[in-house]
């Protein structure tokens, strides 16, 4: 949906007219329907949040008033558009850890969450009508960051396993995208990850090809089942990493990172510059307390103990209660499920009456750039217990008979 500024009838002077870009933007169909679910009768799968559960609200609040304490002064001003040091040491260290990639501190800017990494790159990489390669079904926030450039989205199809190969090829040749957009690990929307050999293949081609690979990582430490599996860089040494602390910490501190080749980052740091000189440090020190004083790697496993039961029931669930016409995703991790209904049934029609049934989902048309489709919709699993799961999805199967499918 195109943005309209709301008009004010009090106002008498001539308006000036909008930049070109901002008739591209498009606003977020989950916000809009988190304005529907405020009514807390309604069960909602539809927004994208972590569960509260696992903040460490008391964990969080020492560290702050160590900060403050030890250092408040310092806490408080400006500081470096790179981001404090020591939290880029950590995330560095970490890349060796976890993913047996080395990157060094100064390939690392921190940045506010990582959807201001997608802005950035969108600035410092787009003119108009260059093209962006997205996957399908896609990132919804991807497409809303990289449309303000005004490029040419085109997109590549994906399978269970990955993007399919013949058709990737196809469309890095003929469209000789600047940027192809990824997210291997647990994809929001569909919840679906690549597989080893898909993550070479992927990497080879773009490593290749003069585009810009973008890996945005924002679900990988949220694995339930099977074994890590390589990141994207590791065949393309030249793309880019996107991370953050929304899922593994808490989203309210608004941190995330890009980590890029040094000569890319130079420009991304003069962009970030002439946004907003830094992401907020106090925030920055306050997490590197934390991640200092406490284990991430444990508190990474509760939310994983959490966030897996919380999948099993859905998926249960959605055995127990749905037509079996009704076709899901069976994610290894992540925080989505992703339904397809039959030919012919219209997902945007059926989301009223779900919400008249106090349930509410994501109508899949939001995660689709280039191309409509009214027959998918994405499930958020991770911010409902098991009895709201258990009762949000046998509402959901009674609309979806009610609305006359299967």
């Amino acid at each position: 949906m195109p943005f309209m500024p709301s008009m004010n009838t009090a106002d008498t002077g001539a308006l000036t007219p909008l930049a070109r870009r901002s008739g591209r933007m498009r606003r977020s169909a989950i916000r809009e329907i988190l304005k529907v679910t405020g009514n807390p009768e309604i069960i909602s799968f539809a927004g994208g949040l972590p569960n509260p559960r696992t903040f460490p609200t008391s964990d969080v609040a020492d560290a702050a008033a160590k900060v403050l304490r030890d250092d408040g002064a310092a806490a408080l001003q400006y500081s470096t558009t790179e981001g404090y040091l020591p939290l880029r040491e950590f995330i560095a260290a970490r890349y060796w850890e976890k993913r047996h990639l080395r990157v060094d501190p100064d390939e690392i800017l921190i940045t506010n969450g990582s959807q201001q990494g997608l802005d950035l790159l969108g600035k410092v990489l787009l003119d108009a009508d260059d093209t962006v390669l997205l996957e399908r079904p896609a990132y919804l926030g991807a497409i809303q960051a990289f449309s303000a450039y005004e490029p040419k989205f085109a997109s590549v199809t994906l399978e269970d396993d990955g993007p399919a190969l013949a058709e990737l090829r196809e469309c890095l040749d003929a469209h000789r995208p600047k940027v192809f957009y990824s997210v291997p690990n647990f994809q929001n929307p569909s919840g679906l990850s690549y597989s080893a050999a898909k993550r070479e293949a992927v990497g080879n081609l773009c490593a290749e090809r003069p585009v810009t690979l973008v890996e945005d990582d924002p679900y990988g430490e949220l694995r339930y089942r099977g074994t890590t599996l390589p990141t994207l860089r590791q065949y393309c040494p030249t793309s880019v990493l996107l991370g953050s602390f929304s899922k593994i910490v808490a989203p309210g501190l608004r941190l995330g990172w890009i980590c890029a080749p040094r000569r890319l980052m130079d420009v991304i740091v003069t962009a970030k510059q002439g946004v907003d000189l830094h992401s907020n440090y106090f925030s920055q020190r306050v997490v590197y307390q934390h991640l200092k004083d406490h284990d991430l790697d444990a508190h990474i496993e509760k939310i994983r103990e959490l966030y897996g039961r919380q999948r099993d029931c859905m998926v249960a669930a959605i055995r127990r209660h749905l037509p079996a016409e009704v076709k899901a995703s069976d994610p290894d991790g992540g925080m989505f499920l992703w339904l397809k209904l039959p030919a012919g049934v219209s997902v945007s029609r059926l989301l009223k009456v779900a919400i008249e049934r106090k349930v509410a989902f994501v109508p899949g048309s939001a995660f689709f750039a280039d191309s409509e489709d009214d027959s998918h919709m994405r499930l958020n699993f991770s911010n409902s217990d098991e009895s709201r799961i258990e009762e949000g999805i046998r509402r959901l199967g009674e609309a979806i008979r009610e609305f006359g499918c299967c």
